[in-house]
């Protein structure tokens, strides 16, 4: 065999070599899929948006006077124009959705019974609007997720009264105050309890309620 020839057997053998060789330092540089972590959470512990909000509790006025005198000329003792403070259960529901983990807005409906002095008698007032809340604490959990949120808020609606001419037959309810709300281990829900200052503005008459809440966020 001539050297030639020699030559030509030997560029054909190593030419698969040269051939596979980028390929296997592409292999080498590719870095491997990262593996899924195990114990990483697969879901969210606190949910924040649309959300569903129940709350029950007691409503008192601290004072009721008479829309219509005609219709009631002796509501309180003695002739008095006002039945004094009144008190009973108030419900309410509410939908909203988390602008952001500290600010929600949200529409709300309310119901409320009343009663007052035995003459006064009682009554009820039934009221729709808007709610504001702002979180200006956040607690954070191990975690580091806000789970125990301290707020203030602020609502007005409008009212409807019953029976028409006692404590009114429309009115527009405001009220707010601070409130505390924890977001539980059950991800959608959370519970809380909120202390309102409470003003019926046309009957003229300031009150407060005390009420538990609890939401559910979608």
């Amino acid at each position: 065999m001539n050297r030639n020839h020699l030559l030509v057997v030997l560029l054909a053998a190593a030419a698969p070599l040269a051939l596979a060789a980028p390929g296997r330092a592409a292999a080498q540089d590719a870095a491997p899929p990262l593996q899924e972590n195990p114990h990483s959470a697969r879901f969210k512990d606190v949910e924040r948006g649309f959300f569903l909000g129940f709350e029950a509790g007691y409503l008192s006025f601290l004072d009721t006077p008479v829309a219509d005198p005609k219709a009631y000329p002796q509501p309180g003792a003695a002739g008095e124009s006002s039945g004094g403070r009144s008190g009973g259960a108030t419900i309410g529901m509410n939908l909203g959705y988390d602008f952001t983990p500290r600010l929600a807005v949200a529409l709300f409906l309310q119901g409320a019974s009343q009663k007052a002095s035995v003459n006064y008698g009682a009554f009820s007032v039934l009221a729709a609007g808007g709610d504001v809340r702002f979180a200006y604490y956040g607690s954070k959990d191990r975690n580091d997720w806000e789970r125990l949120l301290l707020y203030v808020h602020a609502r007005a609606g409008y009212a409807k009264t019953y029976p028409t001419g006692l404590f009114g037959t429309t009115d527009v309810i405001v009220q707010g105050g601070p409130g505390i709300e924890y977001f539980t281990k059950l991800r959608h829900f959370s519970i809380g309890a909120a202390l309102d200052y409470v003003r019926a503005t046309k009957a003229g008459a300031n009150g407060v309620a005390l009420y538990p809440t609890v939401r559910y966020t979608f």
